[in-house]
């Protein structure tokens, strides 16, 4: 039987694609479900009213901050290992991966210490009100006492699949997953702990996800190991892993500080019932979103082991699937959002005007969406051959060099409606800029095989 290094460099990219990609869209769509069943769930707590959901929504950037930590580990060390066994290079492979654990339980312990410390100051800053406050509260500081969790069921996930176990990665998370609904139903209704008891059920489910993920390893299954020397952090690993986690880690700290401004920004034209419509909305793109997020992940081993060995045609053609892939979803969900948003809205709470507020605004705010695709694929693929500077320009290029100042200056002039449009404007500019970045790449990789074909036939 071929080991997992010849599978990703001999089988068909097609027949790949499907195997890494379906569980990590699995895995992705369980990680999201983690947020969005909470606010289900909170939406439709007896006499809580629509302020429940505008207090989640205050504390989605401090969720995106713990997410962007969970990425640049997460990531950084599975391209880093991919990319490591492509080389032939295993023991570098398996010093990422101590490396990795202990850097997850470094800055969960020190993002949870700020969180705990500074959580009025920083809810306010992000958008909250008097009425909102206490809900937020009462919900992000239970969050924040699972942050190492958190990190460790980041990095597991994607070092579990990159290890050549990517149905053992989805399965961890489906459980988790169906662990954090039942829990959630059992502590909110049940027991009427209300937006607290969401938040304990949402660190419990991504314990087990963790420990799962650590015990994976501890029994010695995996093909790489965790041996106990490796857990010491090293100068050197610590630069590759945040060297290529930085992309994503960027993109998610620049979409929390897209949320802090747009949380005031709808605040300020809106007030609180509009901040709890853009919560429903992020929920929804979360779900279209998050398979496409798999898609990239589950290539991302693909790519990285393919460009190591310089089979560049193998790591092209795993883009343009990628690429149609995500189109083709994101064109499904667009449809579904464009004609049918209110039973999709209407499950995160049945308030007659937040639904009506979130209806328009999610028509608004996706018109552009099928487009996006092709900017996260291509951040991505940039990420998985190494190119970090390209992964980190194309993933700042969306949310911050174009989004941020269209947030800053369309709502002054538009009022609300500028908050609605200024992501589709961003997404058209992005799609049109990664693309001509991926044609020249692509271009490149052709030039590099054909030249070695040409002094070959001149020696001949």
């Amino acid at each position: 039987m071929k080991d997992n290094q010849q599978v990703l460099g001999t089988e068909t990219v097609g027949k790949l694609l499907l195997k890494y990609s379906l569980p990590a869209i699995i895995g992705m769509m369980v990680n999201g479900l983690y947020n969005v069943v909470d606010r289900i769930f909170i939406g439709n707590i007896p006499g809580v009213g629509p302020l429940a959901i505008t207090g989640l929504g205050v504390t989605m950037p401090i969720m995106t901050i713990i997410m962007a930590f969970g990425m640049l580990v997460s990531v950084g060390s599975a391209t880093n290992i991919s990319i490591k066994l492509g080389q032939g290079k295993k023991e570098e492979a398996e010093k990422i991966i101590g490396n990795s654990l202990t850097l997850s339980i470094v800055i969960g312990l020190t993002i949870t210490a700020i969180g705990l410390i500074f959580g009025n100051q920083i809810l306010q800053l992000f958008g909250a009100s008097t009425d909102s406050l206490p809900y937020a509260k009462a919900y992000i500081d239970i969050i924040l006492l699972g942050t190492v969790f958190n990190l460790m069921a980041f990095s597991f996930n994607n070092i579990i699949r990159g290890d050549g176990n990517p149905k053992l990665s989805a399965t961890i998370m489906v459980v988790g997953c169906a662990t954090n609904i039942v829990l959630d139903g059992l502590f909110i209704f049940v027991f009427k702990m209300g937006i607290q008891g969401a938040a304990v059920a949402t660190i419990i489910s991504q314990s087990i996800t963790a420990l799962w993920g650590l015990s994976y390893y501890l029994k010695g299954k995996s093909n790489l190991k965790l041996r106990k020397a490796n857990l010491k952090l090293d100068t050197y690993l610590i630069k590759m892993i945040f060297a290529i986690g930085a992309a994503p880690f960027s993109m998610q700290i620049a979409a929390s500080c897209v949320q802090i401004i747009c949380n005031n920004a709808l605040k300020t034209h809106g007030g609180d019932l509009a901040i709890g419509a853009m919560a429903t909305i992020n929920s929804i793109i979360m779900l279209v979103g998050m398979p496409i997020v798999g898609i990239s992940q589950g290539a991302q081993p693909i790519i990285g082991f393919n460009y190591g060995a310089k089979r560049f045609d193998r790591a092209d053609e795993a883009l343009k699937l990628c690429s149609m892939a995500a189109t083709i979803g994101l064109g499904i969900g667009w449809l579904i959002v464009m004609f049918v948003p209110e039973p999709i809205v209407s499950l995160f709470n049945s308030d007659i005007n937040l639904v009506n507020i979130s209806v328009d605004g999610i028509r608004k705010y996706l018109i552009m969406m099928p487009l996006i695709g092709v900017s996260m694929i291509g951040s991505n693929y940039f990420q998985s051959i190494g190119k970090a500077k390209q992964a980190m320009f194309l993933s700042l290029l969306r949310q911050v060099i174009l989004l941020v100042p269209m947030m800053l200056i369309l709502p002054n002039i538009l009022g609300l409606n500028g908050v609605w449009f200024a992501q589709p404007i961003a997404d058209v500019i992005s799609f049109v800029l990664t693309g001509v970045l991926l044609v020249r790449e692509v271009k490149t990789h052709k030039l590099l095989v054909e030249e070695p074909l040409e002094k070959e036939g001149l020696s001949a």
